[in-house]
């Protein structure tokens, strides 16, 4: 009887006990499967008998003792924005001449504009395709470009502001436009093995490569309450002229006081309108302009052993060359034998002397320029600019006394 009660009681039971247990389920859950030890395993496994490599090192001039600028004190620079890195891309020549233009439209109407690059390089790439196909296959497409790009592009296209356009996509920090480039490339090289020359049907491509990794540029948009186009916007509210603004170069290979091409593979147009100029007069049109308020996008050879981002300068070491032996000769041998080369662009933004030597502030979106403070700049000597420096974009207005603009 006992027994039965038991048992009784243990059925009453029962169903509570199974409510409880269920009320306590356990849940499962995805995670990324780890084991440390065994990573240690594998590393050590893979590691074991390899040479291990040698750091890369550069032959550079020590500038342990040397004497620099250290902010942006005493240059009285221009009004500029804030320097923007151009992340993973080659579009130096875009973000410099850019930035340029943005302290343009300051200094005619105290207007502080932040204009897109990614637009005008959109433009360019556009260009890049139109050419090849008229070129049959005649024609580099590669990311580097020149500063007159820029005012090229505008006149075809107009600009942008950058709300309108970043280029960005949502999340994205930097630019990244390596599978762009790759892709656009093997597209045009497949038309050219295939001996396909539809511009159309070219450009029509190109434009949904860009699409996927640029966005698709606004054909409309507001600004201050008013609404515009890339045409207009460049027009009626920015109210630069393109035509405005000239090149200077200065190189011996060819003639002086004509306009000329610059001969680099950047200059993938071949453009005839650089004027070219002796350096004497290339360093007093470009100082007389930043005393008169003007900036300039500037073009030349960065890969340098004076370059020293600890330091955030550019400089001529005496065993490349003693200060007094740079000239128009000096200049053109590098040039002619390739040890100077176009390989950046910058915005140069004012200059100040010191001790009898006149430094040189530039605002560069290269990437090292941000890795010390002050983030996003440079300081040149004036010996830097005569033998690396080989040309700058600048207001014609600038050349007034030295040069007959056409």
């Amino acid at each position: 009887m006992k027994k039965l009660g038991f048992f009784v009681m243990a059925c009453l039971l029962l169903p509570g006990i199974v409510l409880c247990q269920e009320k306590n389920r356990d849940k499962g859950i995805f995670v990324e499967p780890k084991n440390p030890y065994w990573d240690e395993i594998m590393k050590a496994v893979g590691e074991f008998g390899k040479t291990k490599p040698v750091p890369p090192t550069a032959f550079v001039v020590d500038l342990s003792g040397f004497e620099a600028p250290k902010g942006l004190e005493g240059f009285n620079p221009v009004w500029h924005n804030p320097p923007t890195s151009q992340g993973n891309t080659n579009t130096c020549w875009c973000f410099s001449t850019v930035s340029m233009f943005e302290s343009e439209v300051y200094r005619l109407y105290g207007k502080k504009v932040r204009l897109s690059e990614a637009y005008t390089v959109y433009g360019e790439y556009i260009e890049r395709a139109k050419r090849f196909i008229r070129e049959r296959g005649d024609s580099a497409v590669a990311e580097g470009s020149e500063a007159n790009a820029v005012t090229r592009d505008w006149k075809l296209y107009g600009c942008l502001p950058w709300e309108a356009y970043s280029g960005l996509k949502p999340g994205q920090k930097f630019h990244d436009h390596s599978k762009l480039i790759e892709e656009v490339s093997s597209y045009l090289n497949h038309l050219k093995g295939a001996d396909a020359w539809n511009e159309d049907e070219a450009v029509k491509t190109v434009k949904a490569i860009l699409n996927h990794y640029l966005g698709v540029p606004p054909e409309k948009f507001t600004v201050d309450g008013r609404e515009y186009t890339p045409q207009s916007y460049l027009r009626d509210y920015l109210k630069i002229n393109p035509d405005d603004y000239v090149d200077v170069l200065s190189y011996k290979q060819k003639p002086f006081g004509q306009q000329v091409e610059y001969e680099v593979p950047d200059n993938w147009w071949h453009g005839r309108d650089y004027y070219n100029v002796p350096l004497e007069t290339y360093l007093k049109i470009l100082k007389s302009a930043l005393g008169r308020g003007y900036s300039l996008s500037l073009g030349g050879d960065v890969s340098e052993p004076g370059k020293n981002a600890e330091k955030k300068v550019f400089m001529i070491p005496t065993f490349d060359i003693p200060s007094e032996y740079i000239d128009d000769n000096a200049r053109q041998f590098r040039f002619s034998n390739g040890t100077t080369t176009d390989d950046h662009g910058v915005h140069l933004i004012g200059c100040k002397d010191v001790n009898g030597k006149t430094w040189y502030l530039i605002k560069d979106s290269g990437s090292s320029s941000f890795a010390r403070d002050p983030k996003g700049y440079y300081f040149l000597t004036e010996d830097y600019i005569k033998l690396k420096m080989m040309d700058f974009m600048v207001h014609k207005d600038a050349l007034k006394g030295f040069v007959e603009v056409n």
